[in-house]
């Protein structure tokens, strides 16, 4: 149990491998009196970074694992976590080296590059792959993951002076807690991915969220749009599942952020407990439009 060996020496050991948008880690706090108290049978079918399952799996609250994500590249990142730890490591240590040697105009020229060759599908190797997916979202302008309606990554270069790009002892923690619940990584559509969800099991969803202004349309993780027939044939999930006695937590925006009438998500999950959290919002161009907003928790 080496994840867990780790964790007596730490209050927080394992963290997601990526900078993802919407991150759940801060959030953690004011989660966990909805969390399960003993083993269970976890399904995310959005997996993002992966941080409420790394925090539910750290504790030994998993027993099995099924996590899923619509996007391919987060979905090889942990499948070789998982099963390659080591070549992970050791390609993504080779282009941390080679990039931090570099002078200014030369990381730019490198990220481009690598951005052009990840675009491209070269290489093929599925570890290659996971290092690029890792190199680009470190070295990346703000950590985003945006793709095209193409599904090409098209984020710029950042401007970071020594960026921590990859650290070994998290790789092989974070492949622990996947290989120890026996994680199932899928790629498949949010309801299919939790078809065999029983009474009992837990399931945390954080989908793309529903933009609570006309400019925060930052949905873009996948080439797939996730609109306002996406959040209903999700709600509907939730009720579905509800009926079955399955445990459920799902994350949203308040569009009572920027209207108080708006009762889209009140609406939608109407006899479900329906809770609003401090989040902080740190994806803006404008560094005085960040700060503190009120986000949704849903549960059953």
């Amino acid at each position: 149990m080496q994840a867990r060996t780790a964790l007596e020496r730490s209050e927080n050991p394992v963290r997601p491998l990526l900078k993802w948008a919407g991150g759940k880690t801060r959030l953690i706090p004011q989660y966990k009196p909805y969390f399960p108290n003993r083993g269970v049978v976890y399904y995310e079918p959005f997996a993002g970074g992966g941080a409420v399952f790394l925090y539910l799996a750290s504790r030994g609250l998993v027993k099995k694992a099924f996590l899923n994500d619509l996007n391919t590249e987060l979905v090889n990142l942990y499948t070789v976590v998982r099963d390659e730890p080591e070549e992970l490591i050791e390609r993504a240590c080779a282009m941390r080296d080679y990039y931090l040697g570099l002078d200014g105009a030369g990381r730019a020229e490198f990220y481009y590059d690598t951005r052009q060759a990840y675009n491209r599908e070269c290489p093929a190797s599925p570890a290659a792959r996971a290092a690029m997916t890792v190199f680009l979202n470190k070295t990346c302008y703000n950590g985003l993951y945006r793709v095209n309606s193409k599904g090409e990554f098209n984020v710029p270069a950042g401007r970071y002076k020594s960026p921590s790009i990859v650290e070994p002892e998290n790789v092989r923690l974070f492949s622990a807690l996947l290989r120890e619940t026996e994680a199932e990584i899928g790629n498949d559509d949010f309801d299919d991915s939790v078809a065999n969800a029983a009474r009992g099991d837990f399931v945390y969803y954080d989908p793309p969220y529903r933009p609570i202004s006309r400019t925060s349309h930052f949905t873009s993780y996948s080439a797939n749009s996730f609109d306002d027939a996406e959040q209903e044939r999700l709600a509907a999930t939730f009720r579905k599942l509800a009926g079955r006695g399955v445990r459920q937590m799902l994350s949203n925006s308040d569009p009572k952020n920027n209207d108080p009438d708006d009762n889209f998500f009140d609406d939608l999950y109407e006899g479900f407990t329906i809770k609003r959290v401090k989040a902080s919002r740190m994806i803006n161009s404008r560094a005085d439009k960040r700060g503190s907003v009120s986000e949704l928790l849903i549960t059953v």
